[in-house]
């Protein structure tokens, strides 16, 4: 099995994620889907780009350009709570279903929502002066290929 910093990837993708777009909320919300990684990335209509592949954590980028999102599953669910509370201290939107999580744009991931379920959840709203005030592409979160 291949390990790629599973600690530092919440921070990283976290931090690129915390500027975000607009979105509305889906009204249809099915049932939330469980199931490996593979089979939600179908179910979110997603060719997986693997990043980490572990015991206790698969981690994939899917989608591009502005539609870009983690798609991430956990082997507990308490691994999976401790990722996202170390994720969301970078801000961000998070969906959040047993044993997976999405993170992406707002708009991003509440169009998941409506095909994968889940809950919806947001990251700490830092706020300032001078910091990044427009939309970021998630450049970054595209790094391998």
């Amino acid at each position: 099995m291949r390990l790629t910093r599973p600690m530092l990837a919440p921070a990283a993708l976290a931090a690129v994620l915390a500027l975000t777009g607009c979105g509305a909320d889906g009204d249809d919300v099915p049932a939330t889907a469980t199931g490996s990684l593979e089979h939600l990335a179908a179910e979110a209509e997603c060719t997986p780009n693997m990043q980490t592949d572990a015991d206790t954590i698969r981690q994939a980028l899917c989608g591009k350009g502005d539609g870009k999102y983690v798609l991430a599953t956990f082997s507990t669910d308490r691994g999976q709570r401790e990722w996202i509370n170390t994720a969301k201290d970078y801000g961000g939107y998070y969906l959040v279903g047993r044993k997976w999580v999405a993170v992406g744009h707002e708009d991003v991931v509440a169009d998941l929502r409506g095909r994968l379920g889940g809950d919806l959840e947001q990251g700490v709203q830092h706020g300032g002066g001078g910091g990044h005030s427009s939309a970021g592409h998630g450049e970054h979160a595209g790094h391998g290929g």
